[in-house]
């Protein structure tokens, strides 16, 4: 099952704290989406007030068309899949998955064949009569999924789901999560501060700041074309040379910048490290002095302090095979198409 969601001028407030500003969203029915931001931007808060964990102050939230904003969580159409896991350490997987199943009044043997048919889904169908401490980290992951997904919410939540495994297990939920989703195809939100998590996995990342959303779209879009300065930052690293926008370009340390911008007055030009190259061509910073410089297995990270602007340190991604020594000096340039311009707010 699947539902759409729409969330009309939300705000909540703890106390005089403003949590939530006027969020607005439309999630389609069987999208997989990621709600991400830095801690206390107010994406929790607003998954708590999807799941009926929290009631807004103002706004609505409707599912599937239906005003859910007051009903409780247990009349809700959705399910909440939390960090902990939250499994019943005396019971088996099987009675694990089923548990949502028995509280609904299903027979004995309805819920445990749906809940070996959610173990099969995430490969755990022969271990159906273990307990939980007798899986990995990743095992039990699955199994709260299997959960989740066994009393078929149009509605799956996720409330930083990976936080607690390792990198390369993490990884690989990734993908078994996506995976999942596109087979059973319901809608899921899901909470991430990470933001390769959130690109990996999501249809669309919805990113928030102060309890406002500050962009969303295709994570494609999101990285390379981000609405704001914050989205920007948040979306990776991100070098910034203050510049002033003329008719002809952009006026920085290193020259006239041929970069197309709307607006006037001063702006922050924005070029992700991975847009850094070293030599003569396209758009030239000119020389700078390697600071330091490490390897990390598919680039070399390197902090450059540019002759045009002594002050200023730039982080390039370098190619794998050509870690450079400090002290050494390097040519920098940029394609034109790689600098983004976001004018000073007023």
């Amino acid at each position: 099952m699947t539902a759409p969601v729409t969330l009309s001028d939300l705000n909540h407030w703890f106390g005089t704290y403003h949590a939530l500003r006027d969020v607005s969203l439309e999630i389609e029915a069987g999208e997989y989406v990621t709600l991400l931001g830095p801690s206390g931007c107010g994406k929790t808060t607003l998954l708590s007030v999807l799941g009926g964990f929290v009631e807004p102050t103002q706004g609505k939230v409707l599912i599937g068309g239906r005003d859910m904003t007051r009903v409780a969580p247990a009349k809700r159409p959705t399910t909440t899949m939390f960090q902990d896991y939250a499994l019943f350490p005396h019971m088996s997987l099987r009675d694990n998955v089923a548990f949502g199943l028995r509280m609904a009044g299903a027979g004995r043997k309805e819920r445990h064949a749906r809940a070996e048919a959610m173990l099969d889904l995430v490969g755990l169908r022969a271990e159906a009569g273990k307990r939980p401490h007798e899986l990995s980290g990743g095992q039990r992951q699955r199994v709260a999924l299997a959960r989740a997904l066994a009393v078929e919410p149009d509605v799956l939540l996720l409330d930083e789901p990976l936080g607690a495994l390792d990198l390369k297990l993490r990884r690989a939920m990734q993908d078994e999560l996506k995976a999942i989703q596109r087979q059973v195809g319901t809608t899921f939100v899901h909470v991430t501060h990470d933001q390769e998590e959130a690109m990996a996995i999501a249809d669309r990342i919805v990113v928030m700041n102060a309890g406002r959303i500050e962009d969303h779209g295709a994570p494609a879009r999101i990285y390379n074309e981000p609405a704001t300065l914050f989205a920007a930052d948040f979306m990776g690293e991100m070098n910034h040379i203050p510049g002033r926008i003329t008719s002809q370009g952009i006026e920085t340390a290193f020259g006239l910048l041929p970069v197309a911008a709307g607006g006037s007055g001063e702006a922050t030009v924005c070029l992700r490290p991975e847009a850094m190259e070293t030599g003569q061509g396209g758009v030239t910073l000119g020389p700078a002095r390697v600071r330091d410089a490490a390897f990390f297995g598919t680039h070399c990270r390197a902090h450059l302090v540019p002759d045009a602007a002594p002050d200023m340190v730039l982080i390039a991604h370098l190619p794998a095979g050509a870690l450079p020594t400090a002290g050494e000096t390097l040519t920098l340039s940029a394609k034109p198409g790689d600098f983004l311009v976001f004018p000073k707010e007023a």
